[in-house]
């Protein structure tokens, strides 16, 4: 259902394809919220057929027609009742997390090769979201709080290093 009403929510910022909601996936939502190629289309024609989305075929000059998905009233309805919804606690499943809690089970080289390495993926993340940030602007309300995703984001992977740093000291 979740995807489904990201999915309504990128429509309503404007018309797009399922390519153009992939790379959304791939360089907005993406770092909040995942979604392979089959999801998204699968999720596209549901809400189609539910009547939150309406599709148009869009003819390509010099290329393949365009399918262009724009959200209906309805679905803007669904969105905002979504949007005005008590906040679920969505349940994470961290492979990395896993790891952690079963660690016991590794010497000591080992676990600290594993921080080791779960330090360098989240630095190599949060120098990207630093970038993303660094480059962006919010000149209106609805860039602002796009924008305060990103800053989630950033805030996050800056307290597991922090956090990473504290446990890899004590464990290893």
């Amino acid at each position: 259902m979740i995807l489904s009403r990201i999915i309504l929510g990128l429509l309503a910022i404007a018309p797009m394809t399922g390519y153009d909601l992939k790379r959304h996936f791939e360089s907005t939502v993406g770092h909040f919220w995942s979604a392979d190629k089959a999801q998204i289309y699968r999720t596209l024609a549901r809400l189609v057929a539910d009547g939150h989305a309406e599709v148009e075929t869009v003819a390509g000059s010099g290329a393949p027609d365009r399918q262009e998905h724009r959200i209906t009233a309805a679905g803007r309805t669904v969105l905002a009742e979504w949007l005005a919804s008590e906040p679920e606690r969505h349940v994470e499943r961290d492979p990395f997390l896993a790891r952690v809690f079963f660690g016991a089970e590794l010497d000591d080289d080992a676990l600290r090769t594993l921080f080791t390495r779960r330090r360098a993926a989240v630095r190599e993340r949060l120098a990207q979201f630093e970038r993303l940030r660094a480059g962006t602007s919010a000149p209106d309300r609805a860039a602002r709080l796009r924008l305060a995703t990103l800053d989630h984001g950033i805030a996050e992977l800056r307290a597991e290093l922090a956090w990473l740093d504290v446990v890899g000291k004590e464990v290893a």
